[in-house]
């Protein structure tokens, strides 16, 4: 192996040792690749803020030793990361032999039930990314013609990586995807008219207002299971109980079927009193059912998520 190639030179400047970092975190999770870049660049501007007179090769050179050396602080992330993700994971459901018991184990599963209120509070959220994403389209092309609508393109682009943070922290909490806690570095050794032309480069700008247009659709598709699923669960499970302690008396609609009670007899019927307890068990059934699905739906996201808030914008930026 050649030596040179495996000891990277000393950093003397502050892309090159964000440089160094990237490549050593080449294969670590997108997300935290993100949070270490922006660490990394904010310590160093404020240590180079904080000594002026010095020159950038030299508080480069101090921090390597001090901070620790890219490969080092890439080192350092992994086992932190490593720690926390063990820390934040919530309590495996117990594990089943069986098929029957994982199925029923996911009742268990913490990611189960908060992809559950995932998919109830995805209507919200995707109206308001929709409605954000296509005024802010709509206003910024007809403004385009006017001197005022050049800042508002921007703040508005601003505001759309912003809420990409918002969501991103969502997902990691809901639905257990490993997002990023740090925005994008900002790149702030660089003139403000570069950094909103690199704003208007990086692809995860417009791959985010791509997922605030898919949101609607697919909050829409997301609380149309919920609502539905749920509702036919929970009717199955009450209704049967209900009939038998009297509680129904004189009928009752159970997905188009009539269920009648007539004192202790049973007539005119289209669901039969032995059939009340398979409707009991269906019910427990398509609850549990909700559950697997609400988690496979939740894990899908996670990744949709992924793909379009992080990962386009932590390629390396040359």
């Amino acid at each position: 192996m050649n030596t040179a190639s495996a000891t990277p030179a000393v950093p003397t400047s502050i892309r090159q040792y964000l440089d160094q970092l990237r490549h050593a975190l080449r294969d670590a999770d997108p997300a935290m690749l993100q949070d270490a870049l922006y660490d990394a660049e904010e310590y160093l501007r404020g240590e180079l803020a904080g000594s002026p007179g010095r020159s950038e090769a030299e508080v480069v050179a101090d921090v390597a030793g001090s901070y620790g050396a890219p490969s080092e602080v890439a080192e350092i992330y992994r086992d932190t990361e490593v720690k926390v993700s063990r820390a934040l994971r919530p309590p495996p459901p117990p594990q089943r032999r069986s098929l029957l018991g994982r199925f029923f184990a996911v009742a268990g599963d913490v990611r189960a039930w908060s992809a559950l209120f995932y998919m109830a509070l995805s209507l919200a959220t995707g109206v308001f990314y929709f409605t954000w994403a296509v005024t802010g389209v709509s206003l910024s092309a007809g403004l385009s013609v006017l001197i005022i609508g050049i800042p508002f393109v921007i703040l508005f682009l601003a505001s759309v990586r912003l809420l990409s943070l918002v969501e991103g922290r969502m997902v990691e909490v809901l639905l257990g995807e490993r997002m990023p806690r740090r925005p994008i570095s900002s790149a702030s050794e660089l003139p403000l008219l570069a950094r909103i032309a690199a704003m208007f480069a990086d692809p995860r700008t417009w791959t985010t207002l791509l997922y605030m247009l898919l949101m609607l659709p697919l909050g829409i598709v997301y609380f149309s299971v919920l609502v539905t699923g749920i509702s036919l669960a929970l009717t199955a499970i009450l209704v049967p109980p209900a009939v038998w302690f009297g509680a129904v008396e004189t009928g009752v609609s159970v997905d188009g079927w009539q269920v009648l009670r007539y004192g202790d007899g049973w007539a005119n019927s289209s669901l039969a009193a032995w059939q009340l307890p398979l409707l009991l068990i269906a019910g427990v059934l398509l609850l549990f059912v909700m559950l697997h699905l609400a988690r496979a739906i939740g894990r899908g996201h996670g990744l949709l998520a992924k793909a379009l808030l992080v990962q386009a914008g932590s390629r390396d930026r040359r």
